[in-house]
C-alpha cells in the first residue's frame, strides 16, 4: 500500500490497520473509520483516555485495544455494518452489566448506533470499573 493510500476498509466497514502499540497507531485506524463512526471513534478514546490516565493503546486483528500495561486489554471496539460494537473483555463482572451478551462468558458488549446517543456516564463507569479489573492477555 502506497504511504498516503487510505487504509482498505474490510466487512462492515472496519479498516485494516497494521498491528503496532500506542495513540498514533491507534489514531490511525480512528481516521480510517468511515463516515459517523469516525466521530463515535474519536468520542470513545476522549472518553477512556480521560477516565484512565496512562491508558495502553494498541491496534490488533484490526481493531483498537485498551489496556493497563501492554498486552493486557480491558477493551476494544470495532466497526460493524450499522454500528460500532464495544467489548468488555471482563464485561461480565461490570455492574449493571452492559447490554449485549457474548458466547465468552466474560465478554460483554455495547452496540453504538448513528443518531442514537450513549449513556456516556454510564459508558465512563465501565470503563473506570474495567480497567480496575484483571485484563484479558491477548
Amino acid at each position: 500500500m502506497a504511504k498516503d493510500a487510505a487504509p482498505k476498509l474490510l466487512s462492515g466497514g472496519n479498516p485494516q490497520i497494521a498491528k503496532g502499540y500506542g495513540d498514533a497507531v491507534l489514531q490511525s485506524y480512528i481516521d480510517a473509520m468511515p463516515g459517523w463512526k469516525r466521530d463515535v471513534g474519536r468520542h470513545i478514546d476522549a472518553l477512556v483516555t480521560a477516565v484512565v490516565p496512562g491508558v495502553v493503546k494498541a491496534v490488533k486483528w484490526n481493531s483498537p485495544f485498551y489496556g493497563m500495561e501492554k498486552d493486557i486489554w480491558f477493551l476494544g471496539f470495532h466497526c460493524m455494518t450499522k454500528y460500532v460494537k464495544v467489548a468488555f473483555f471482563k464485561g461480565a463482572q461490570l455492574v449493571p452489566l452492559p447490554p449485549g451478551a457474548s458466547k465468552q462468558a466474560d465478554v460483554r458488549y455495547l452496540e453504538i448506533y448513528e443518531n442514537k446517543p450513549f449513556d456516556e456516564a454510564q459508558f465512563s463507569d465501565w470503563v473506570r470499573q474495567a480497567s480496575a479489573l484483571p485484563g484479558e492477555k491477548m
